[in-house]
């Protein structure tokens, strides 16, 4: 019994090892500590800041009216009413207005052409053509929706002459105008901004790629400084394959458990990000989107010989990565093989889950598919991060065998010589 205690107890005391080697790594690497702590402080707060402003209003613009008719000043009239646009040039020509935009003076062009009241009266289609400045995609959204809702309004205020036989009461020129009436009503977004229908699912994404990045950081640094160049150092503690993935995956928990919170709880409340899940659901979610990318992470690092190789394989799959979720491109319109390549990553399920539970008010039921699979790249990573590890091992021994080997041959030809 006392020897099973002794056996328990190194191992414990092993494991324990390799966390605080893990954790010391981490806060003495400055390229860790920047991907661990700094950017999942920094970089969510910044990205928040940018589009906190989910709506514009008064975004100016230039006119370039050739027309010069009553329904042209009337669309102008409109557009200048409305509350996201604020026309404040009229241009002589469509340089002018090009000019105004490149000093930043006005962020968007209307232009109507000469045609424009004939083509009306001829019960043709009349076009405005309509310019923005696509540095900002609020501007952009403000400048191009109130044209499309001006036109569509004036559209349905203009009807078809009559005959004088048969001539429309006032009743039934509103019905024909407009057939079917509608109020819109913006589903789990009520602002209809970019915030809170994207940002979420970026801090879910900022989770994943922090942490594979300092794994791979760590991995890089323990190939460099190691003596045989390998990822695992020839020591007693770091011979079981098991304390090693325990010890290095509870270093990267602790500290992920704080950034988790920090991203999916703190964050959103500061940004006042729609938040209809309670504590519970998310740490039911959080817990498998941890562990899924912690051991992801840990089975990328195996991959990584130089520091900045994991920068090359992670950070150029972001944008990538966010299309894949379906959150700001469809599913539906995603390529079957491109759909099936994004089920190796966690964070096509994990955001997929968290837009459910705390965007649309989705209950545990409703996302038990994302959590089962999430569980399924807990155990998958777990298992491949367990053989790419007693592979670094193998690895390991068999330098260090392959070295001694020659240093003895190597003094054996000396003392002959």
């Amino acid at each position: 019994m006392s020897t099973y205690r002794n056996s328990f107890r190194r191992r414990i005391d092993d494991t324990f090892y390799i966390w605080r080697q893990e954790m010391k790594q981490v806060f003495k690497d400055e390229g860790v500590l920047i991907f661990f702590i700094i950017v999942p402080l920094v970089y969510p707060l910044l990205y928040s800041w940018i589009y906190n402003n989910e709506t514009v209003h008064e975004v100016p613009v230039a006119v370039v009216d050739d027309s010069h008719t009553g329904l042209s000043r009337q669309f102008l009239r409109m557009c200048d009413a409305s509350p996201d646009v604020h026309i404040a040039y009229y241009a002589q020509d469509l340089d002018e207005a090009k000019s105004l935009v490149s000093r930043q003076l006005v962020r968007g062009i209307y232009l109507i052409p000469s045609d424009f009241d004939d083509n009306i009266n001829r019960m043709q289609q009349a076009t405005v053509s309509v310019y923005c400045d696509m540095s900002l995609m609020l501007t952009y959204k403000a400048i191009f929706q109130t044209a499309q809702l001006v036109s569509m309004q004036m559209g349905t205020e203009i009807s078809p002459p009559t005959s004088h036989l048969s001539p429309l009461t006032t009743r039934e020129k509103a019905i024909a105008a407009r057939p079917l009436n509608y109020a819109e009503v913006a589903i789990f977004n009520p602002s209809g901004g970019y915030g809170s229908f994207m940002l979420p699912g970026v801090l879910m994404l900022i989770l994943q790629q922090t942490l594979v990045l300092g794994i791979g950081l760590s991995a890089g640094t323990a190939r460099e400084t190691n003596r045989y160049k390998q990822l695992i150092p020839i020591s007693r503690p770091y011979q079981n394959v098991f304390r090693i993935v325990f010890g290095k995956s509870l270093c990267y928990f602790m500290i992920y458990a704080l950034m988790g919170a920090w991203l999916v709880v703190v964050v959103p409340k500061l940004f006042h990000f729609p938040q209809l899940a309670t504590w519970r659901p998310l740490l039911l979610l959080m817990l498998p989107y941890t562990l899924a990318c912690i051991f992801f992470g840990m089975v990328v690092s195996c991959m990584v010989k130089y520091r900045e190789n994991v920068m090359l394989l992670m950070v150029f799959v972001s944008v990538p990565l966010l299309f894949l979720t379906g959150v700001s491109w469809p599913g539906s319109n995603i390529p079957g093989f491109w759909q099936g390549v994004s089920w190796v990553f966690p964070s096509t399920f994990g955001v997929k889950a968290y837009m459910r539970l705390n965007s649309m008010g989705a209950s545990l039921s409703d996302i038990s598919t994302e959590l089962r699979v999430l569980w399924l790249h807990v155990f998958l990573y777990f298992w491949l991060a367990c053989v790419v590890y007693g592979y670094q091992i193998y690895l390991t021994r068999q330098d260090a065998i392959w070295r001694i080997w020659e240093m003895k041959n190597r003094k054996k030809h000396v003392s002959e010589e």
